[in-house]
């Protein structure tokens, strides 16, 4: 060493002494400035610091620099190479204001960030190959004479100390306290320092090494690995071994080294930009816009420097910025993005964000097939276009690329490529099939379709496609052959082999008005060979609108299912008129019959027997069915299957219908669909033997005999005159039947049961039908039997024994209801007066109904009644001897038959009446049993 004070330190030292003498207050100043430096700006900055120096002296002895650190003897130790330590480097150690270095052109060489050693130590040195200098707080009291805390770096001492071999300067920090994580925490920073501190070329840390190579990718490695950083002026982003990125989300700005201002980026700045003397917060101004806005175009260049398909991982997400800095400069690297070129398009430009395009729909082929239509068409996955959104990327969805297709002119092949890509699409579900209603399809005719609705796909070239060829249907639309693909089944395109070209609007339109346009003067012979052929194609399977078909007749051209079959057993049980000119029928030209089969005709339409009408899903009376509306009121049905035709069956003919029904099992089943629409109008209008069916009764039904007569024999199976409607029982549906029975109970010929007739008056009781849709009968049926024109219906029980059985007609149901249907008077409206004024007795003042009451377990009415000895009533002016009767009072005879009656109306146990006569007679238990 050359001297032993090769830098001057006494003068130092006598200056400060002499300061802290002339000006109290500059002692206590310089205390508290380094007690702030210590507690506060580098209470955790103390490797950081270590490092820029060091780094300092590599730039200033221009040669990659090294450092080593270690723990010795409860010391650590800061070994670097480099420039050594000279006088003006001891000056800026020995002072808390000022820094031997350009604030900006070096790192920090000695600045006020050595005061960073005083958070661990208060006898720092620095020991370096020019001499050593060192502090000490001990030293500094003894020298200034004051005691407590006193500043450790203001005062220099020399030292006769040399750094180790290999290092230019060492920097020894006996420890205040033990400190064991030390050389850990300084170990998770060494990375950093070494990406931020290019002056720097290896770092080892208590024998660990980690070293730096490389210029645009800088390698980090280190104990655990290598760390890859891509580079592009101040910035930085971590990369994988094959070069993709890995974007932070959450970094601080380096300056080169760490500040507290937080940044979001997805890579690292490490510019040098103003910073307070803490180096932990910049300094606003004019001095940082600028450093801002030099770092946020070189940005551009990072991002280029990745491959084009990582670029996007480089664009900052939008969030709440971590400082203002990082908002300020989001901002600025945001709008580069947006202006400069730096996203590579489909045909190798570069572009903005604000000139790119971008598909929202993940459809990877689609881009490349579309090079050259869209400028400035990027290839990217849809999850980035969010995230570039804030660079003005433009959204391009799938109708905007439908849009752009439609029209344009190219080959069937690239079709085909097109529609591949729009598959994988629909089976990712990136796509749903409804966004592709618009997709343009090219025709075998050299035109393209917009949109597939109505296109056909043909399966081969041979009989079909002459056939196709024969027949003239408008807006008939064949896909070529060479663009067929499955995504145009998977969308509604349907081939066009026999049973699916049956199923194109454009035949089913041409069909619908195939009658009018040979009434018009076309040539309909060559549609009705087409469609006939495809059906037995098909399997004879047509569609519902196949029955519109125009086919020529005896009178002319009809539609399908207006025609019959020349040898078709309906020509037996239709009317005549059916099939004259202008009627609902016609037969079938038998020349024409003849080329077919008959199962490709009865399948288009055409009716060899009864057809059958069905709807699973009926929503209202629609069908074609004779009297449709008044079945569909009455039973409001959840399906329709029903027979059509019924009402063309000629009055003689039903027993033959009805065998050639029930012959096939399509009209067995509509027969006997319960509800259903066959069953209830052969009911009403179906004849036998010149009667309807209701008119007689089935052989089994005795309960009926003379009221109605058996049906005859027509050759018809019991359950075909069943579902025709012939009588098991008394039930009335309509006004005609219930006429029909008022005219047969009031018939003098028919002799009839008092049972029967007691069931036809029920019987009409419950009929659902208006009387005010009925004419009142001439004759009546009376109780016993006697047909009458004059009778009342009994509507009080105590009139029974005041008028003649042949004049009473009883229905205990609704007296009322029977009445109004016979247009008879009520019993109780007859004028009738009992005889005589009778005693009054109370219930309870008779012992025998008493002790009938008891054995009965019924409780005696209150009051009583008034007895008579006859009781006489006159009714209708004739005087007639009566059990009991009820006028305003209960009146009874003085009789067990009276008094029985009396008290059963009066306890409201009527069915009870004889069983209280009986018992009135003998009042004993026994007889309740007998």
């Amino acid at each position: 060493m050359s001297g032993a004070d090769p830098f001057g330190t006494e003068r130092l030292r006598a200056a400060v002494l002499a300061a802290w003498r002339d000006s109290p207050t500059r002692f206590t100043e310089d205390a508290n400035a380094e007690r702030d430096l210590r507690v506060g700006a580098y209470r955790d900055r103390l490797f950081v610091e270590l490092a820029q120096n060091a780094a300092d002296a590599a730039q200033a002895a221009g040669v990659p620099g090294r450092i080593r650190v270690s723990v010795v003897d409860g010391e650590l130790r800061f070994a670097n190479t480099g420039a050594p330590l000279d006088a003006r480097g001891v000056e800026s150690l020995a002072s808390l204001r000022a820094s031997g270095k350009d604030r900006l052109a070096a790192v920090g060489r000695f600045g006020i960030g050595f005061a960073a050693v005083c958070t661990v130590t208060d006898e720092p040195r620095v020991v370096s190959t020019t001499g050593a200098v060192g502090f000490s707080a001990r030293r500094t009291r003894e020298e200034s004479g004051r005691d407590g805390d006193v500043p450790v770096l203001r005062l220099p001492f020399p030292l006769e100390e040399e750094p180790p071999a290999g290092y230019d300067t060492e920097i020894r920090l006996p420890l205040r306290e033990p400190a064991p994580a030390l050389l850990d925490e300084l170990a998770g920073e060494i990375g950093d320092l070494l990406l931020a501190l290019p002056w720097l070329a290896e770092a080892e840390v208590d024998g660990r090494v980690w070293t730096r190579s490389g210029a645009e990718t800088v390698r980090i490695s280190g104990p655990r690995g290598v760390e890859h950083w891509l580079t592009h002026g101040p910035w930085a982003v971590p990369v994988d071994d094959d070069g993709i990125p890995r974007p932070r989300t959450e970094d601080v700005l380096h300056a080169p080294t760490p500040t507290d201002e937080g940044l979001s980026l997805p890579a690292r700045l490490i510019a040098a930009v103003p910073l307070e003397p803490s180096r932990r917060r910049v300094l606003p101004g004019l001095e940082l816009d600028v450093a801002l806005r030099k770092a946020a175009g070189e940005y551009v260049g990072l991002v280029r420097a990745v491959a084009p398909e990582q670029r996007f991982t480089l664009v900052p997400a939008a969030g709440f910025p971590k400082s203002t800095v990082d908002a300020e400069l989001g901002e600025l690297v945001v709008a580069k993005l947006a202006e400069e070129p730096w996203l590579t398009t489909v045909d190798g430009e570069l572009v903005s964000g604000r000139q790119a395009r971008m598909l929202d729909v993940d459809l990877p082929g689609l881009p490349g097939l579309l090079a050259g239509m869209v400028p400035g068409l990027v290839a990217a996955p849809p999850s980035v276009l969010r995230s570039l959104k804030p660079i003005s990327v433009q959204a391009w969805g799938i109708g905007d690329a439908l849009e752009l297709l439609t029209g344009i002119n190219r080959e069937p092949e690239w079709w085909r490529k097109v529609y591949a890509v729009l598959a994988e699409g629909v089976e990712s579900h990136a796509l749903a099939p409804a966004q592709l209603e618009g997709l343009p399809v090219p025709l075998s005719d050299g035109r393209t379709l917009p949109g597939v609705r109505g296109a056909l796909l043909v399966e081969g070239s041979g009989e079909l496609l002459e056939l196709l060829s024969d027949v003239d249907v408008p807006g008939l639309r064949l896909v070529h052959p060479d663009a067929a693909h499955p995504l145009l089944e998977r969308l509604g395109v349907k081939h066009a082999d026999a049973k699916q070209f049956l199923e194109s609007e454009q035949l089913q339109y041409a069909v619908e008005n195939s009658v009018t346009d040979v009434q018009s003067g076309l040539d309909g012979m060559v549609l009705a060979g087409a469609v006939l052929r495809l059906i037995a194609d098909s399997g004879d399977q047509a569609p519902s609108w196949a029955g519109a078909l125009a086919l020529p007749t005896e009178d002319g051209w009809r539609r399908a299912d207006e025609v019959v079959l020349p040898a078709s057993p309906l020509l037996d049980v239709f009317d005549p008129e059916v099939f004259e000119s202008e009627g609902a029928l016609s037969v079938l030209d038998e020349e024409f019959a003849g080329d077919w089969p008959s199962g490709t005709l009865v399948a288009t339409g055409v009716l060899d027997s009864f057809a059958v009408v069905r709807d699973e899903e009926p929503h209202e009376p629609d069908h074609d069915l004779p009297d449709e509306d008044l079945w569909w009121e009455a039973t409001e049905p959840a399906t329709v299957v029903a027979v059509r035709d019924l009402d063309l069956v000629a009055d003689d003919a039903w027993p033959a219908a009805l065998r050639l029904m029930a012959a096939r099992p399509e009209t067995w089943q509509a027969l006997h669909t319960p509800d259903g629409h066959a069953a209830w109008w052969l009911a009403r209008y179906a004849l036998l033997a010149g009667e309807p069916p209701s008119a007689w009764r089935m052989p089994s039904a005795t309960g009926l005999s003379g009221l109605y007569d058996v049906v005859p024999d027509l050759g018809l199976t019991d359950d075909l005159l069943l579902v025709a409607g012939v009588r098991t029982g008394l039930e009335l549906a309509t006004p005609e039947e219930v006429t029909d029975l008022l005219d047969r109970l009031g018939d003098p010929a028919r002799t009839l049961a008092p049972g029967l007739i007691a069931r036809a008056h029920a019987a009409l009781v419950a009929s659902p039908v208006d009387v005010a849709d009925l004419d009142a009968p001439a004759r009546v049926r009376a109780a016993d039997g006697t047909v009458t024109e004059e009778a009342v219906v009994l509507d009080a029980p105590w009139f029974a024994a005041a008028l003649e059985p042949g004049r009473m007609v009883v229905a205990p149901q609704d007296p009322d209801r029977l009445a109004e249907l016979l247009d008879l008077p009520l019993a109780s409206g007859l004028p009738a007066e009992v005889a005589g004024e009778g005693e009054y007795v109370a219930w309870a003042d008779l012992p025998a109904l008493g002790l009938v009451a008891d054995l009965l377990g019924l409780p005696l009415p209150d009051g009583g009644l008034i007895l008579h000895d006859p009781l006489t009533v006159t009714v209708d002016g004739v005087r007639h001897e009566v059990p009991w009767w009820s006028d305003d009072r209960l009146h009874a005879a003085d009789t067990s038959e009276g008094l029985a009656r009396a008290f059963a109306s009066a306890s409201d146990r009527w069915a009870d009446r004889y069983r209280i006569t009986v018992l009135l007679e003998d009042p004993a238990p026994h007889t309740l049993l007998n």
